[in-house]
């Protein structure tokens, strides 16, 4: 019998992380990310402390473009306080039901905060570190000692595989060199995520996206990998719901054909915004809908839509909400794979949880997922120190071993530097 979790005490810090360069996606650019901890205390005195990675331009492009980038920053945090509050009065059996309790009031919140109505991405990337503090909590509360044994029953079936390879989607953002993107085919990376939905007017975003395309197919058009079928490396494209016609995505796509690209691209992720209704099961390629899911019904819709991949964001959307997906594209016999936010490196271990146990990829055999945090942060090397079981990639891929499955990444292992964070810290 689970127990009834009655959380007593609740508390937030957070610590600013500079970026190499601007990073740019869905027509704009950040130049740090805010790392949120959330620590919770229950009544029987078990705590749980969790990690978020903070991306207003992620949840909600248009209120970031209208904020000064710190400002809409302390507005996410905010929220995420008017969440630990919302948390201290809402007892919860699993993550799952505290979740699904508190996120209508916490809406009416977010436009309180904000003054509009923003997206549900937003809210969702506010509760991250509220929501896996509440995962750790509900298994110290439980004895469940591994992310398997915290998985809830309802879940199990879709997260039953055992990976031993994770390919890494390697993100191409707006501005990154073609000198990097080469050196990183060079290391073994074989997979190459491909920002597109540049800055401008849709014929502006349009050309800058095929021209950035040409520019790196002539770069890696020649070089091979031993681990797809043709040896050739793969390209995915994420244009965050920039296109707002189909018709420009299949412009794009002819474009890839007309170049030689086209039979390299294992999918295209999130082409259209969230009002796009239009069919894309005939597009030619696999689409991926993301920003697009804020629950199992807008995954249901755009299953219905044609969409061939569901991309799961545990570490921006929360766990509590990637695991009914899961499900749904478990049933739908609909492949997953999970996608980065530029996080730390300990959400990483956190997302490589998942990754792990989804079944293979179709195209490459393996778990797919985007880690981009090594070639963004200025710190990252400092930042691994604070992920107990780091382990680099190796040739585009994190190894899987015995030790990876036995220590669940090391996502239930205390990390001083966080809980130190709280130490004489007032209670909300």
């Amino acid at each position: 019998m689970l127990k009834t979790i009655h959380v007593t005490a609740a508390s937030s810090n957070f610590e600013r992380e500079p970026l190499v360069r601007p990073f740019g996606f869905k027509g704009n650019y950040l130049t740090e990310l805010w790392q949120v901890a959330a620590h919770l205390q229950a009544a029987s005195g078990a705590t749980g402390t969790g990690l978020a990675t903070q991306s207003v331009l992620y949840g909600d492009a248009d209120f970031f473009a209208s904020q000064q980038e710190a400002g809409g920053n302390a507005l996410m945090y905010a929220l995420c306080n008017r969440a630990l509050e919302l948390v201290r009065k809402t007892p919860f059996t699993t993550p799952v039901d505290l979740l699904h309790d508190i996120l209508p009031p916490l809406r009416a919140a977010a436009t309180q905060l904000t003054g509009c109505n923003v997206n549900d991405n937003f809210i969702l990337n506010a509760l991250v570190s509220v929501d896996n503090a509440a995962w750790l909590l509900y298994a110290a509360e439980n004895g469940f000692a591994s992310f398997d044994d915290m998985l809830p029953e309802a879940f199990r079936p879709a997260l039953q595989h055992r990976n031993q390879h994770i390919a890494i989607l390697y993100q191409v953002s707006y501005n990154m060199p073609v000198a990097d993107i080469v050196r990183a085919a060079g290391e073994g990376f074989f997979v190459f995520k491909i920002k597109t939905g540049h800055p401008g007017s849709q014929e502006e975003m349009l050309r800058l996206d095929m021209e950035r395309l040409t520019a790196i197919h002539a770069a890696l058009k020649d070089l091979r990998t031993p681990h797809t079928a043709s040896g050739k490396l793969l390209y995915t494209m994420d244009a965050n719901a920039r296109y707002e016609k189909k018709e420009t995505l299949l412009r794009y796509l002819e474009h890839a054909r007309k170049i030689g690209a086209f039979d390299q691209v294992l999918l295209y992720e999130e082409p259209l915004n969230e009002t796009n209704t239009e069919y894309v099961g005939d597009a030619g390629v696999r689409i991926a809908a993301d920003d697009s899911i804020h629950n199992e019904q807008d995954a249901q819709a755009r299953l219905e839509q044609g969409y061939g991949a569901l991309v799961l964001k545990g570490i921006a959307k929360t766990l509590s909400l990637s695991l009914p997906v899961a499900r749904l594209a478990h049933e739908r016999n609909v492949p997953c794979m999970c996608s980065d936010l530029t996080v730390n490196p300990l959400l990483v271990n956190w997302h490589k949880n998942l990754a792990a146990r989804l079944a293979p990829f179709p195209g490459i055999g393996m778990g797919l997922m985007e880690t981009n945090g090594d070639a963004n942060y200025c710190n990252w090397q400092q930042m691994k120190q604070h992920a107990p079981g780091w382990q680099d990639p190796s040739g585009g891929m994190f190894q899987l071993n015995k030790d990876f499955y036995e220590r669940s990444g090391g996502i239930f292992e205390p990390v001083a530097h966080y809980e130190q964070m709280f130490r004489k810290q007032s209670r909300i």
